[in-house]
Formats: structure tokens, sequence, C-alpha cells
């Protein structure tokens, strides 16, 4: 908190938008389930240290940690297993600009799981933008030539679990007593556990341990995945979740620019223009009505502490 918060803003969007450049290394030298699990393991003890020297409690409840469980396996376990499965067969650079569409699902999802979250004809149009922006990153128009469809799929459905996660927690643990580092904490130690159930069914250990792989898969669990939910809810706590959510516009455009800068990704025009109109549409979604701000401004200043709304997280954990 020492650290100016737009410093801390900006590392956050350098640190999540590097983390689908992380996957795709790692993913050279282990199994995809492997990645996920060493970036969920590492992630777990950078926020096992922090409870430690904040002296956190674990949340209490049997029903708590249900809900938690099921939090784990739709925003860690299974995206985290998504994308490194993806990446396999797509760039960094198109798994970042799919990540981008979690607001998109989020909206969509909306319409029948938020009541309180009505639609506006903005954030209806917003939606409709969008999606425009994603076929145009696919290139519908070409039939979809040249796209591995299989791999485009799994991250799009790996943002669409981070839409359905984020709903699933802001109507299950609001409001629960624990804070937001202890959520967060017994969350990533819970598809850790996941992962390792998982992992030894469908991979085996590799041959051989290359440096460059394993750093990658350090990098992206102890900074993508611990260090910067730290960051997260530091700016979320300082600046609101409005002001936070604008990470998710940075990301593809650094998840881009490291692709294309480090690892020779082509990146034909369709790319960032698509990119540019899905971020539009993504924008438009996040409006409110003077309705809806005074509503989530009421439940933005709770007795007891809140995970961060949907919108401050969605579209960057990788």
């Amino acid at each position: 908190m020492t650290v100016d918060w737009r410093i801390r803003f900006g590392v956050l969007a350098l640190i999540w938008g590097f983390s689908f450049l992380f996957i795709k290394v790692g993913t050279e030298g282990f199994a995809p389930f492997q990645v996920t699990f060493g970036r969920l393991l590492f992630g777990t003890a950078v926020l096992a240290v922090a409870m430690l020297l904040k002296r956190e409690r674990l949340p209490r409840g049997r029903r708590t940690w249900l809900h938690l469980t099921v939090a784990a396996f739709l925003l860690n376990a299974l995206p985290f297993s998504l994308f490194s499965y993806a990446e396999l067969t797509i760039p960094s650079t198109l798994a970042g600009i799919c990540n981008a569409t979690t607001p998109l699902w989020g909206m969509l999802l909306s319409l029948v799981a938020l009541s309180e979250d009505r639609p506006t004809r903005v954030r209806a149009a917003g939606l409709g933008i969008g999606f425009i922006g994603v076929l145009t990153v696919l290139g519908a128009w070409q039939g979809f030539s040249g796209l591995d469809v299989t791999g485009t799929m799994l991250a799009l459905l790996a943002s669409f679990s981070y839409a359905v996660g984020w709903i699933y927690v802001r109507r299950t643990l609001t409001g629960t007593g624990a804070s937001n580092l202890s959520l967060a904490g017994s969350q990533v130690g819970l598809a850790t556990l996941q992962l390792a159930v998982v992992t030894p069914l469908f991979t085996s250990l590799p041959s051989s341990i290359e440096i460059v792989p394993l750093l990658a898969v350090i990098a992206l669990g102890a900074l993508g995945t611990g260090y910067a939910m730290l960051l997260q809810y530091g700016v979320v706590s300082e600046v609101g979740p409005t002001t936070a959510a604008m990470v998710t516009y940075f990301i593809p455009v650094i998840a881009t620019a490291a692709g294309v800068a480090l690892l020779d990704e082509q990146l034909s025009w369709n790319t960032p223009v698509g990119a540019v109109i899905v971020l539009a549409g993504a924008a438009l979604t996040q409006t409110r009505s003077r309705s809806g701000r005074s509503s989530i401004r009421a439940a933005a200043t709770p007795s007891k502490p809140t995970v961060p709304e949907p919108a401050a997280t969605a579209g960057r954990r990788p």
C-alpha cells in the first residue's frame, strides 16, 4: 500500500498479460495438467505466506467450504486447465483475446442468473458488438480457415467458466464474514488439491525437466496466481471495483505484444481489429444505470468483508 495504486495497477496488468506467454512456454516442457498444477501449487504457497503474515484465519462453516470447492473448480482448476490445453494449438495472442470475452459471457448469463443486474440498451448493444469482435478475430468471413477450432473453443470455454464462477461466488460467498485474502487462499488451495488428484490420472512424470518451462510455471503460479491476487485485492480496496476492472482492457494488449515480440507469433490484421471491437463491447457491458450504480455502491460497503464484484476480476486470470 506504500506504492501508488497506479503503479500496482500497471504491474498487475503486466503480470496477467504475460501469463499467456508463461502458459505457452510451460506447455513446451510439461503436460497441460502439470502446468496447471504447478501454477496452483506456487500460487497457493504465496497466498499461504501472506495469510500467515497477516494472521488470517481460514473460513468457517461446512457450507462455505462446499461453495469454495465449487468456486475453485469454476475459477481456477477448470479454466486454468482449459487455457493450458488451448495453447497447445493456438497462439498465446489468441488465448489472451479469448480471455477478454469474460465480461461478455457474464453479461449474457446475467440475463437469467442475476435478476438484480438487469441489462440496459447500451449493455445489450455492447454484448452484440463484443461478439461481432469475436467473429472478427476468428475470421468468420473466411470460414474460420487456418483456425484451430478445438483450441479456440477451449479458450472461449475457459472464459465462460470464469463468468459462471463469478456469478456463483457473488450469489454464495458474499457476506460469509471471511476476508477476501482468506477466501482467495482457501479457494486456490482447494483447486490445487483438485489438480493433485486429476494430474496423476492423465499424465506421467516428464523424462527430463527443462529449466525455461519450469521457470515459466513458477512465474505463472507465484506471480500470475499468487502475487497478482494480492495486488488485485489491494487495488480494489483502495480505488474500488469499477476502476480496478479496467485492468481487463490492458491484458489482451499486453498478451498480444508479448506473443508477437517474444514468441514470434504471427498477427493478421483481423486479430487486433477484432480485439479492439471485443474490448469496446466488453466496456459497454460494464456500464450501469443510475439505480444500478446506487445498488452497487450500497453493496460495496457492507458491514463484513465480501468478495469483490465480478467485474473487478473478470477476464484477467488466464
